[in-house]
């Protein structure tokens, strides 16, 4: 689903250089469950956003489900993005002045889907969150974990290949961050890709691998080191 060649990616200032991702190497096969791990400012939520193509990088090559997005231009990656990746974030964004029916439409709007199909997808994707009922509430009239079910039935209207979800039990109880586990692992056994970024070691175990990151590079936690680069063994999640 996921292939990550040496991507490097740095952020420069006047005087600062930092460097978010350093020659990472990862591998997610289609259909897995993986979990992203390490301390804040390792390059997570950097792996995240080019992984679903909302940042560039500057080195090394990128094959999201089978194609060449290295050097797509803005559109094309819009293209993909909307057709391929589903985004549930920690803070919900859902737009505060739109009812459920209306926030899950969006990005399905922006495919140019008709009427009639978007009513039918916005329907099923509520339906497997259990919110059919809420459809006409404002963020404002839900719980947390509610706003953030509507987020996930957001995600998966336009039927994505991939989740990409950060921190998305962030902001909630422990009892609603177990029943958002339990929806996005009834996703994933769907056969859509789930990666999730947590700084939760109980919620990661209940994915099927880790990725764990320092300085912006995968880890092996057992030798507290690099994983080797291309050259010598790929970084591959499923090993």
């Amino acid at each position: 689903m996921l292939e990550m060649k040496n991507i490097s990616k740095v952020y420069r200032t006047e005087h600062v250089e930092t460097h978010a991702l350093s020659e990472l190497t990862v591998t997610v096969e289609a259909g897995s469950f993986v979990a992203v791990m390490g301390p804040s400012g390792c390059g997570k939520t950097t792996f995240l956003n080019t992984a679903g193509l909302l940042d560039t990088f500057d080195t090394g090559t990128y094959h999201l489900d089978g194609q060449d997005v290295s050097k797509l231009k803005d559109r094309e990656m819009s293209r993909i993005r909307n057709e391929k990746i589903g985004f549930i974030f920690q803070t919900f964004n859902l737009i505060p002045d739109l009812n459920v029916f209306d926030n899950v439409d969006v990005p399905l709007r922006y495919r140019g889907m008709p009427a009639g199909a978007r009513r039918q997808a916005i329907q099923e994707s509520l339906d497997i969150v259990g919110l059919s009922s809420r459809l006409k509430h404002l963020p404002s009239q839900l719980s947390g974990g509610q706003q953030q079910r509507v987020a996930i039935a957001r995600a998966l209207a336009g039927t994505p290949r991939l989740i990409l979800a950060d921190e998305p039990t962030g902001n909630l109880d422990s009892a609603m961050a177990n029943d958002i586990m339990d929806l996005l692992e009834k996703i994933n056994e769907t056969g859509t890709t789930v990666i999730m970024v947590t700084h939760d070691p109980e919620l990661a175990n209940r994915a099927h691998r880790q990725i764990h990151l320092l300085d912006g590079r995968q880890i092996d936690l057992e030798m507290d080191e690099p994983v080797p680069l291309a050259g010598d063994r790929a970084a591959t999640v499923g090993e």
